[in-house]
């Protein structure tokens, strides 16, 4: 069997793979995770809209999806010990339900991952811009400007050796987690609520607005499935992968739930809600300007504006290593599977998601497209594109231990029980999405037409696209979901 050394692409018609180094241990992966969901721009901008859906039940919901997602990670690190190979969720959906849906399920999470990240450079540009014209008195300078620098910076950083990414993320998350906790103590010892209580409300099933605050709420733990998708990375994954991930689940659910809490005693129980809905944007910089003064909220600005960087960073390298493993298997072109003989990093894929990006960029520049309204559309569009995703891969934990349980020694509860709670959790979730995706992209019902449409068509494409490999190219069809190199490891 033919392997590769040097860093390059092997023949198409041998089953070689290019393979990732690194040194990544457990709170650097879980750092990369953290820095998916952006801290202080979820606490600043997602955490106000779950208030206005929950009010004083904001802590609770998080506390809920945390459960959940904990129970979701059990089937994730279960079926992670089984397959050796990388490829993440499109490995898992492979296995569990085969070759064409896994090939779907991948099209699908390459194409929500680039969404989610491209969020990032418009978002990026509006708060700069902001920033430098109104707190610095600076030039004002076109939005696209600050988007592609940012679109440099990551690509720099996602060219080289994960490691450096991980020291990078790890440095803005300790500032960020520490911005974030400075509110959280201000906001408990300085309430000012027409009640100053520290109690909390539970969500409700009868609540009408528990399915949106719970869509939001899961979207702030997206990006987990790093610590499975970084497999060739890590130290002795079979140790840090399951620690990651449930640190990373059982510590960002406490992070924001302490966070949300902190908003319902500083502002009040009562009044919680009214003010998210008429101070929604403003609301965490006005608190903290209230709390700390000026100066602490002028850090939190900068702090932000790093935030989304990591962010940035994070989506990148997910959406390289799903480009790298899919051109691994030739599902797409050779070059994307080339593994920097030095860095040992997707080089080439890392380049190619800064180009889409900064072509996409170019092309909303030119048609004069509002910033604001792109980085909504953006995320949300993404968001649901991975929310799909993750449902296909909960469901194929239970297909596969279904498929195969005369060959693990697996409790019930690991391979039956927690996959059909998980799947039935992100189902519900997911029909959330599908029946307020207007809301989810900040957009019209055409919009919402389009993009809904493109989503589902892409894992039929996917789908299709598998077949016809079958058919014309069984080689590369084999190859699919990383199954060939599932064997190598096997041997």
């Amino acid at each position: 069997m033919t392997t590769v050394s040097n860093g390059s692409a092997p023949p198409e018609d041998t089953f070689g793979q290019s393979k990732l180094s690194g040194n990544m241990g457990v709170g650097a992966l879980v750092m990369s995770v953290l820095a998916f969901s952006s801290p202080i721009a979820t606490v600043g901008g997602t955490m106000p809209v779950l208030l206005m859906f929950s009010g004083p039940s904001a802590p609770g919901i998080y506390l809920l999806v945390t459960a959940f997602l904990l129970v979701f990670a059990v089937g994730l690190v279960t079926m992670s010990k089984h397959m050796k190979n990388p490829g993440g969720f499109y490995s898992f959906v492979t296995a569990g339900f085969g070759k064409p849906a896994g090939l779907g399920a991948a099209f699908l999470a390459l194409f929500g991952y680039l969404f989610i990240g491209f969020f990032a450079p418009s978002f990026f540009a509006v708060t700069v811009q902001n920033f430098v014209s109104n707190t610095l008195h600076g030039p004002e300078i076109p939005w696209y400007w600050y988007a592609l620098i940012l679109i440099l910076l990551t690509t720099i950083l996602a060219y080289r050796r994960i490691d450096l990414s991980a020291k990078v993320l790890t440095v803005i998350m300790i500032l960020e987690v520490a911005l974030i906790v400075t509110f959280d103590v201000y906001a408990f010892v300085s309430g000012t609520g027409s009640e100053h209580s520290f109690v909390f409300d539970m969500p409700w099933i009868t609540d009408p607005s528990l399915g949106l605050a719970l869509l939001f709420a899961v979207g702030n733990f997206f990006g987990f499935e790093a610590t499975v998708v970084y497999r060739e990375e890590v130290r002795n994954p079979n140790k840090t992968i399951p620690r990651a991930t449930y640190l990373a689940v059982v510590g960002i659910g406490l992070f924001y739930a302490l966070a949300a809490w902190a908003y319902v005693v500083y502002i009040g129980r009562s009044d919680v809600r009214d003010q998210a809905t008429t101070n929604t944007v403003s609301l965490f910089n006005d608190s903290m300007v209230a709390l700390t003064g000026k100066i602490v909220a002028d850090v939190g600005v900068v702090l932000l504006i790093t935030s989304v960087l990591a962010c940035m960073l994070s989506v990148q390298n997910i959406s390289a290593r799903y480009a790298f493993a899919l051109a691994n298997d030739r599902a797409l072109p050779r070059v994307f599977a080339y593994a920097h003989p030095k860095h040992k990093s997707p080089s080439v894929a890392a380049l190619a998601v800064g180009v889409v990006w900064c072509g996409a960029t170019f092309t909303f520049a030119i048609l004069g497209t509002d910033p604001e309204r792109l980085y909504a559309i953006a995320s949300g569009s993404g968001t649901f594109a991975v929310l799909l995703v993750m449902l296909l891969a909960s469901a194929a934990v239970l297909a596969y231990f279904r498929k195969n349980k005369s060959h693990f020694r697996e409790s019930g509860w690991k391979t039956v029980v927690a996959p059909i709670i998980t799947v039935l959790f992100l189902g519900f979730v997911t029909y959330m999405a599908i029946v307020n995706y207007p809301e989810l992209i900040a957009g019209s019902n055409t919009l919402t037409i389009v993009f809904m449409t493109f989503t589902f068509a892409l894992f039929f494409a996917g789908f299709i696209y598998a077949f016809v490999l079958r058919s014309k190219r069984p080689s590369i069809y084999q190859r699919l979901g990383r199954q060939n190199m599932e064997r190598e490891l096997e041997s």
